[in-house]
């Protein structure tokens, strides 16, 4: 298949960005990740760093692997006013985007015909690396996978077929001399260019298991989960926040979350509400922990009842974070 051909069959399908690349070894990827690990700049992280074996194979994916088609869908909408009381999500969050690739991906496999898999937030494959090689976009400072139309603000998925398929240009096109990322992060988790030190970066701490380090709490702000910081200074995604200015979110979509409703909703709804998100064990305790530290960053005195509920609590976690929390709901911090 030519490669007009496949980009005409993700305009139908409503594909923001696709490519494809021979199914070949990552073997560079596999020896950085190596690397990273061996310096502890992963933490406690798994997902595609887990079996880099695997994760940096996609020819062993499939039986007679031939291609790997990465496509990317834009999530980007306007954010809409925050109300008092109320925590913020990351935007890709804010709805599935994630499963609306994987339909629109097997809609492309069934048309290639062939055998194929789909990976989409998977564990077996590093899609920013096959997203790079079949020219969707090209890793940015943050390590974000940045294409040219959508900058940063996409998911990304993976096709993998053994129908042969045409190479795509690579971008050529980087960050250049621009360190607005780098220079925005509170933490200083990207002080080296292109590389993410887990251990000082907010999104990691908010899906970690244990503690929130007390000295990232405050850079948390509001955010209940994950951070867009990094993406919301790039100048790649300026021309998406142009051209979809007074787009709304999707119906359904979720920006903001009550931080009361996090504190006092039962284990099972929160679970299952926020099946979408990745919190250790699938635990909510860890979703009540963040919200504790974005009602301690809000300082809303309405919020005092909610977190004062776990100052005496027997989970010394949360009792931990909540103690940390009550002074500052009154401007005392």
């Amino acid at each position: 298949m030519k490669a007009v051909e496949l980009a005409q069959l993700a305009q139908e399908l409503g594909i923001d960005a696709i490519g494809a690349a021979p199914a070949e070894a990552y073997d560079q990827t596999e020896r950085h990740i190596a690397e990273r690990r061996s310096r502890g700049l992963f933490a406690d992280m798994r997902f595609t760093m887990a079996r880099p074996e695997v994760s940096c194979h996609p020819e062993t994916l499939l039986p007679n692997a031939r291609t790997v088609v990465s496509a990317a869908l834009c999530y980007y909408a306007e954010e809409p006013e925050r109300a008092p009381g109320e925590g913020r999500l990351p935007r890709y969050t804010w709805f599935n985007a994630y499963a609306e690739l994987r339909e629109k991906l097997n809609a492309l496999g069934r048309s290639l015909g062939g055998e194929y898999r789909v990976l989409v937030d998977e564990n077996d494959h590093v899609d920013r690396e096959g997203a790079v090689r079949a020219g969707v976009g090209f890793y940015g400072k943050n390590t974000m996978l940045i294409t040219r139309k959508h900058g940063s603000w996409v998911v990304l998925g993976t096709l993998v077929t053994d129908v042969e398929v045409e190479r795509s240009e690579p971008l050529a096109v980087d960050c250049g001399s621009c360190t607005l990322c780098i220079d925005a992060c509170p933490t200083g988790a990207l002080d080296e260019p292109g590389t993410l030190d887990s251990t000082r970066c907010l999104s990691y701490w908010s899906q970690a298991p244990g503690a929130i380090p007390e000295e990232y709490r405050a850079d948390l702000g509001a955010q209940v989960y994950g951070c867009d910081i990094c993406q919301d200074v790039c100048p790649w995604n300026r021309g998406v926040e142009k051209r979809r200015e007074a787009q709304a979110p999707p119906e359904g979509a979720e920006p903001h979350v009550s931080l009361v409703e996090w504190l006092e909703a039962s284990d099972d709804d929160l679970r299952e509400q926020y099946e979408r998100l990745y919190f250790p064990r699938k635990d909510p305790r860890y979703l009540r922990r963040n919200a504790l530290v974005a009602a301690g960053n809000l300082g809303t005195e309405e919020l005092r009842p909610a977190v004062e509920a776990y100052a005496e609590s027997g989970d010394p976690l949360l009792r931990e974070h909540a103690e940390w929390s009550l002074p500052r709901l009154n401007g005392a911090a």
